[in-house]
């Protein structure tokens, strides 16, 4: 796995951070708006932000004086592509596993 992947797979092992980042895929969003919507503290919620914010998942945008955040498809593109990708490996020696395994039967 690509060193630049743990950071994104580590932000998404956390129910929580999984949890704001699709409300974020819905629409830009304060953290003082996502507090109301989990049983978690605003302060709580902007580490989670922070997190995401590291892994390139989210990014925040100013508006005005309050600071919205907003998902990053093109973060979840480059994880899905490698997730792709190691699928793509297993299907090909899963395919040379049962190769070999149908030449034995005959």
């Amino acid at each position: 796995m690509s060193d630049t992947l743990v950071p994104v797979f580590a932000a998404l092992a956390d129910d929580t951070r999984w949890a704001v980042l699709q409300e974020l895929g819905r629409s830009e969003q304060s953290a003082s708006a996502l507090a109301t919507r989990f049983p978690v503290t605003r302060q709580a919620i902007a580490k989670h932000l922070a997190v995401l914010a590291d892994a390139g998942l989210v990014e925040p945008v100013r508006v005005g004086r309050e600071v919205r955040y907003r998902a990053l498809g093109a973060r979840l593109s480059q994880t899905a592509a490698a997730l792709e990708a190691i699928g793509a490996q297993w299907d090909r020696r899963l395919a040379g596993i049962k190769r070999i395994a149908e030449s034995l039967e005959h």
